[in-house]
C-alpha cells in the first residue's frame, strides 16, 4: 500500500486539495487511489498515535486502521490529509524553530504505517505571511508570547524539512511554496493522487476561481479550450496572464499588521525565504514543485 501524507502546513491549503480529490473519489477509484472522507481517518489517527507513542503499530492493528479509513480492499493508494498532523497551529513556531514537533510526530506517524510505502507532501509560506496568518489561528492573543524565544529572521523551513526527512528517512517528501499553487495546482493534485495524466479532474479550476473576478475562470475556461496548451509550461503561462488580469486584489493581498513589522523587514523577511526555499531543492529526497 501506498501512502500519500499531506501534512498542510496551517494557512496554506485549507483543505481545497482534498476536497477536490474527494469530489473525484469514484473516477480515483477506478485507478486504485482511495480518497477517504477525513473524519474517518483524522480522529482515528490521532487516537492511535496517542496510544502508541514511539512505539511502531504491529501488523494487525496497521491493517485495522486501514480498514477503518477506506472500504476499497482493491485500492493500492490511500490519500491522508492533515494540516495538524505536526501539531496545532499554538506549536508552529517555538524555540526559535518552525515545528518542533517534527522529529518526534513524524516518526509517530509514520510507525502507523510500517508495512506501507510512505510519501510525504508539504506546502511552505513565506514567514512574512505565515508567521502573522498562524498566530490568528493559535488561542494565544499576544504575539510577544505566542513568537516568545524565536526570532522570524532566523526562522528557515530548510531546517524543518532538514528534520522531518532525519527523522523518516525512507520517505520522500515533495514540496512546493504556498505562493506558486495556484499556478501548479494540477501538477500538486495529480503528485498526491497518483492519477494517470490523462485523468481529468472534476473541479480541478475551482480553486483558480476563488481568485478571479466573477467570469474570470470561464473565460479562462473557454480559452484553454478554443487553445489547448501544447504543455505544462505553456499552461501556466496561460493561467498566469488570467490571474493578473482578473484577480481579485483581496485574494491575493494580504495586510500584514504586527508590532514592528516594518514593510523593510516584511521584504527582508521574504528575501530570506527565496534562499531558503534553493537550499531545500538541493536536499536529498526532496522535490520541490515550481513554475
Amino acid at each position: 500500500m501506498q501512502i500519500a501524507l499531506h501534512l498542510g502546513v496551517h494557512c496554506t491549503d485549507e483543505d481545497r486539495l482534498t476536497k477536490c480529490l474527494r469530489r473525484n473519489a469514484e473516477k480515483l477509484a477506478e485507478e486504485g487511489i482511495n480518497v477517504p472522507d477525513v473524519s474517518r481517518y483524522r480522529p482515528v489517527i490521532r487516537e492511535a498515535m496517542h496510544v502508541l507513542q514511539d512505539d511502531a503499530a504491529p501488523i494487525e492493528m496497521q491493517q485495522t486502521l486501514l480498514d477503518a479509513m477506506m472500504d476499497d480492499d482493491d485500492a493500492s493508494r490511500i490519500v491522508l490529509s492533515h494540516d495538524s498532523f505536526l501539531g496545532v497551529p499554538g506549536r508552529a513556531v517555538e524555540s526559535n524553530q518552525l515545528y518542533t514537533t517534527t522529529s518526534f510526530k513524524m516518526p509517530r506517524l509514520r510507525n502507523l504505517f510500517g508495512q506501507s510505502q510512505v510519501e510525504i507532501f508539504i506546502a511552505l509560506r513565506d514567514p512574512a505571511t505565515f508567521i502573522p496568518a498562524v498566530f490568528g489561528r493559535a488561542k494565544e492573543p499576544e504575539f510577544a508570547k505566542f513568537i516568545e524565544g524565536s526570532d522570524p529572521l532566523s526562522l528557515r523551513w530548510s531546517d524543518m524539512i532538514t528534520r522531518l526527512r532525519a527523522a523518516v528517512p525512507d520517505a520522500p517528501v515533495t514540496v512546493w511554496c504556498n505562493e506558486d499553487t495556484p499556478l501548479i495546482w494540477h501538477e500538486i493534485l495529480r503528485a498526491m493522487s497518483g492519477h494517470d495524466e490523462f485523468t481529468v479532474l472534476d473541479g480541478r479550476d475551482d480553486f483558480l476561481g476563488e481568485l478571479m473576478r466573477k467570469g474570470g475562470l470561464a473565460r479562462m475556461q473557454s480559452y484553454l479550450e478554443a487553445h489547448p496548451p501544447k504543455n505544462e509550461l505553456q499552461r501556466r503561462r496561460i493561467v498566469s496572464a488570467f490571474l493578473d488580469k482578473f484577480a481579485m486584489e483581496d485574494a491575493l493581498e494580504e495586510e500584514i499588521d504586527l508590532p514592528g513589522w516594518t514593510e523593510d523587514y516584511v521584504e527582508q523577511l521574504s528575501a530570506l525565504y527565496d534562499e531558503d526555499v534553493e537550499k531545500i531543492a538541493l536536499i536529498e529526497g526532496v522535490t520541490l514543485l515550481r513554475p
